[in-house]
């Protein structure tokens, strides 16, 4: 299973796809998990550094966050300290408090049994398997033109390929697309709608991945705006 990770400055939605799996898995279980997942969660959106994997803020700045006394602020940590969730990454010492990082694996493994509670677009995201749903092609008035290679981007090659492979499918999805930027590996599209996008990505994004790479073997990455 690849599980899903923020990095830098990907997708801002896979921090909230991190804290969905957290509530699920909360949600599902008793009041005491309830409790500790939310102030975790409270700690994550107020404190965590997502860029560097940093957590480091005092017992007394946790006591006053969570409304409690800093010896349940040392239960509670070290509670998660034992599931794994919380993870030392430099011991504090005399003026300086300890950092931890998130053990995203060990997280996001305890909460997989959660995800389908959520729904089976954010299962099959955050489990990393391939699309089995199927694509419902659009109603699409007139014939299907091939898509316009002359520019010889990796976009419109790509586009070429998925065209062949099943015009319908391109003429709802795919098509109107466009090509708006490229960083290194990673090629950004831009959806005529949210919708749109998010719908490309959830069900399309490994396809037009694997497109893109047959005809440019240096793309990694699709990002799709709108």
């Amino acid at each position: 299973m690849q599980l899903v990770k923020p990095a830098g400055q990907r997708d801002a939605a896979r921090k909230y796809d991190i804290i969905t799996a957290l509530g699920a898995y909360a949600l599902a279980r008793n009041k005491h998990d309830q409790r500790l997942v939310l102030r975790l969660i409270t700690l994550m959106t107020a404190r965590y550094n997502w860029a560097r994997n940093e957590l480091a803020v005092g017992q007394r700045e946790i006591a006053r966050l969570w409304a409690v006394d800093e010896r349940t602020v040392k239960r509670e940590m070290a509670k998660l300290r034992g599931l794994g969730w919380l993870v030392v990454k430099r011991q504090g010492a005399r003026g300086r408090v300890t950092e931890y990082g998130l053990g995203l694996d060990r997280m996001l493994a305890m909460t997989e049994t959660e995800w389908p509670n959520v729904g089976p677009d954010f299962d099959l995201r955050m489990s990393g398997k391939p699309e089995g749903s199927p694509v419902v092609p659009l109603p699409v008035k007139g014939n299907i033109p091939p898509p316009d290679v002359s520019d010889g981007t990796e976009w419109a090659l790509a586009q070429a390929i998925l065209f062949s492979e099943a015009p319908d499918v391109y003429g709802s999805w795919l098509r109107n697309l466009v090509r708006v930027d490229r960083a290194g590996g990673r090629l950004t599209l831009s959806a005529p709608s949210r919708f749109h996008g998010n719908y490309v990505q959830t069900h399309l994004s490994r396809k037009v991945l694997a497109a893109c790479q047959s005809v440019d073997a240096d793309v990694t990455e699709i990002v799709i705006v709108a």
